[in-house]
């Protein structure tokens, strides 16, 4: 709870500076870089190591960074040499988040049995941005075990129109009905 709580604090930081330095798109730009470098394990070991000087450790963010707007560099490299390198995906998931806020985007996720093709989620992100009067910036995943349907996350709200949770709903009522007849 205190890596997401510091995360979020340093998120709203930078989105802050970014804001004072309208660059707020390019800056989260630049977090989904360094969240893409520190999702790889054996470069966020590297900067976890004990017995690596943290000078080494801040040529490598330098050097594997080295695109990225150097105040973004800053904010790495502070969290590199205080060890708080977990704290790094909390960073860029509340920047996202108030980028998104300040965008008016939502970011909704779909669930589907089968891939969707693209008409259909143009028309799912069509529909649900009509739904919520904003942006929606879409995502998808498969996920076999709902047997059909759709399963959508809004937010904290979900929509779960799977073939599996109705056949459960099914499942209940049948029980329920048979448990009350006998």
């Amino acid at each position: 709870m205190a890596r997401q709580l510091s995360g979020q604090r340093y998120a709203q930081a930078i989105f802050d500076l970014a804001l004072e330095n309208d660059q707020v798109e390019q800056w989260g730009a630049d977090l989904e870089v360094v969240a893409e470098v520190f999702e790889d394990a054996d470069f966020t070991a590297l900067m976890k190591h004990a017995d690596m000087a943290a000078a080494d450790k801040l040529k490598a963010t330098a050097s594997v960074l080295a695109s990225i707007n150097p105040l973004v560099r800053n904010l790495v490299d502070l969290l590199v040499s205080k060890n708080s390198v977990d704290s790094i995906s909390g960073v860029h998931s509340g920047y996202i988040k108030l980028l998104d806020q300040r965008l008016g985007r939502q970011r909704v996720e779909i669930t589907s049995a089968v891939p969707l093709e693209t008409g259909e989620t143009d028309r799912i992100s069509s529909f649900v941005s009509g739904l919520i009067k904003a942006e929606v910036v879409l995502t998808t995943k498969v996920d076999e075990s709902i047997l059909g349907g759709l399963v959508i996350q809004i937010g904290d709200q979900l929509l779960d129109g799977s073939a599996k949770t109705r056949l459960e709903g099914l499942r209940r009522r049948l029980h329920t009905e048979i448990a009350a007849s006998t």
